[in-house]
């Protein structure tokens, strides 16, 4: 009979089970080299590394043996990094890896931090996945080490507490694709009328953001993330590819919160944000349209954007009706 597995304090005497996980791990991706002793000795005393760093370590024991690991330590006032994140073949998938994501984000918080950073080898395109799962976004440059698997590691990081907005460059946008694509279709499936039909397909809200991360790398347009406590929970998008004769304006689009995080002002702090990057991007003329009677009407109101009309029957909605539309502005001068 399989045991569950069990996440617990990582012990010294773990050494040998943490060495054959990351030894498997890595030999899953070509070209990585675990040297224990030549470059990763604290491998033999893990536990006792991350104490003195002022972190902790947790292991996953299935069957009596390790089938999980991960650490987490603070590498500044109140950032932490989380390190050493394996799991065995058959706990993927299970909800473990985020068991333990949780519990090193936790402890992290509960000793003073506001934001973790991770490192990644780029190989690792599996964990990538995983991470940005969890509201993490790529945050940073390459970094380049000098070991034996010549590695070329992805910075990630995410806040951890409060609600921050964040505006993101091309390669964050990319990389919150399966985050802002669960936002997407959580709103459109609870009766947003943002441009799309429910049920939406994941596919279509993955190519919405595919493209739009195209149109940040251009400059195009900005995309702007919020979290709540962790979780990134909130996007709204600012375009700024208008015509030659209208260098001045641009276009609201997409403002969303996942329905799970409502009721917690992050709409307006976007809103809010977006005004300064518009300003910062020389435009002081914005515009956007809203369904009548969308729970986003009372919000720009009340931010001062002028009614400018209301086209009857503009867009149809998901009960198979044709709903009218409200035309908004506001001049940032």
């Amino acid at each position: 009979m399989t045991a569950y597995p069990a996440l617990r304090a990582g012990e010294d005497d773990d050494a040998a089970g943490f060495i054959a996980l990351i030894g498997a791990c890595w030999a899953e991706y070509p070209g990585n080299i675990l040297d224990v002793d030549g470059e990763n000795p604290e491998l033999r005393a893990l536990a006792t590394y991350y104490a003195k760093a002022g972190g902790a370590l947790w292991a996953v024991e299935q069957n009596g043996a390790v089938a999980g690991m991960l650490a987490t330590k603070p590498i500044g006032e109140t950032v932490w990094e989380l390190c050493k994140v394996y799991t065995a073949p058959a706990l993927r998938g299970t909800g473990m890896a985020q068991r333990m994501i949780e519990a090193a984000e936790t402890f992290a918080r509960d000793h003073g931090g506001t934001a973790m950073k991770l490192w990644s080898d780029t190989r690792f395109d599996r964990a990538h996945r995983f991470y940005e799962k969890q509201s993490y976004i790529r945050a940073g440059a390459l970094r380049v080490l000098n070991d034996l698997s010549r590695s070329i590691e992805f910075v990630y990081a995410k806040p951890l507490t409060g609600t921050v907005i964040q505006r993101l460059d091309a390669a964050a946008v990319h990389a919150a694709i399966p985050r802002l694509a669960d936002i997407l279709v959580a709103c459109v499936n609870a009766g947003a009328s943002v441009s799309y039909l429910p049920p939406l397909a994941r596919d279509t809200a993955t190519a919405f953001w595919t493209r739009s991360a195209s149109a940040a790398a251009m400059d195009k347009r900005v995309v702007l993330a919020g979290w709540v406590e962790g979780t990134l929970a909130g996007t709204v998008t600012l375009d700024l590819d208008m015509p030659p004769n209208q260098p001045h304006r641009a276009e609201i689009g997409k403002l969303l919160v996942h329905p799970d995080a409502r009721r917690r002002g992050l709409a307006r702090l976007l809103m809010e944000r977006l005004e300064a990057e518009a300003r910062a991007a020389g435009r002081h003329l914005l515009v956007l349209d809203t369904r009548e009677g969308d729970s986003a009407e009372p919000l720009y109101r009340s931010m001062g954007y002028t009614e400018a009309g209301r086209i009857p029957g503009f867009a149809l909605s998901g009960e198979g009706t044709y709903d009218a539309t409200l035309f908004f502005w506001k001049n940032l001068a």
